[in-house]
């Protein structure tokens, strides 16, 4: 395929477009992200395929049309919908994670305060609420230090999170990447990221921290995961 063979959409393709198009607000709303950081992938069911976000663009302007589709390598599709852009500096760190965790189907990278914060000590969360033993089933990971650019970040993210309960990892004196079944699953990991860092932050100013029992953990993400809400889908592992 050339740059100047016109591609066919699939409806698969776009319905992931309008998603990871519509959920960059969420990054916004919630406070992760400042300027143009931060990005939101999805891949495309049934295929070798993902979408993401595209490099320095401001998020008032972001629209499906402008999202980059890319094969699992990180190369962006010629022909396709904003295949004129450059797609996110982190490219190449969610085709890894693609590649080699098929279960995900969903990237979120963020530079929210609090969680980045413990990157930058190069300090795991640790789990003493239940609302982290609920959602990530133990303590929030740090991942190596990496250099952006190429799929060292991915290939971290991958070993850190390969048999972990995490959907989070705070890569280190960098920030947060989540994962999830698809990008709003992703997404919610990332809000829940900075929301139990802040939390567990507060409280360590006040003292020393209580852990909970792994028993409690293991009972609590059981329940979450299985029980909890409409139609539970289970871990993502």
């Amino acid at each position: 395929m050339t740059a100047s063979t016109e591609y066919t959409e699939t409806p698969a393709v776009r319905a992931v477009r309008e998603q990871v198009s519509a959920l960059h607000a969420e990054l916004t709303r919630n406070g992760l992200v400042v300027w143009t950081g931060g990005n939101i992938s999805g891949r495309v069911p049934g295929t070798d395929l993902f979408v993401i976000k595209p490099s320095g663009v401001d998020y008032d302007d972001l629209a499906p049309e402008n999202m980059i589709l890319c094969t699992l390598d990180g190369d962006v599709v010629p022909g396709s919908a904003g295949s004129d852009r450059s797609p996110s500096s982190d490219t190449a760190a969610h085709a890894y994670v693609y590649r080699n965790m098929p279960e995900v189907g969903g990237v979120v990278h963020t530079h929210s305060t609090y969680a980045t914060a413990w990157a930058a000590r190069a300090e795991p969360i640790p789990c003493v609420i239940t609302a982290m033993a609920d959602e990530f089933g133990g303590d929030i990971p740090v991942g190596p230090f990496a250099i952006i650019g190429d799929d060292s970040i991915g290939r971290g993210i991958v070993a850190t999170l390969t048999g972990h309960r995490s959907r989070a990892v705070l890569m280190q004196n960098h920030g947060v990447f989540t994962i999830g079944r698809d990008a709003r699953d992703a997404v919610k990991a990332a809000v829940m990221t900075e929301d139990v860092a802040r939390t567990v932050h507060i409280a360590k100013q006040g003292g020393e921290l209580v852990p909970i029992a792994q028993d409690a953990i293991d009972a609590l993400y059981h329940r979450y995961q299985n029980v909890y809400g409409q139609n539970p889908e289970g871990s993502l592992s």
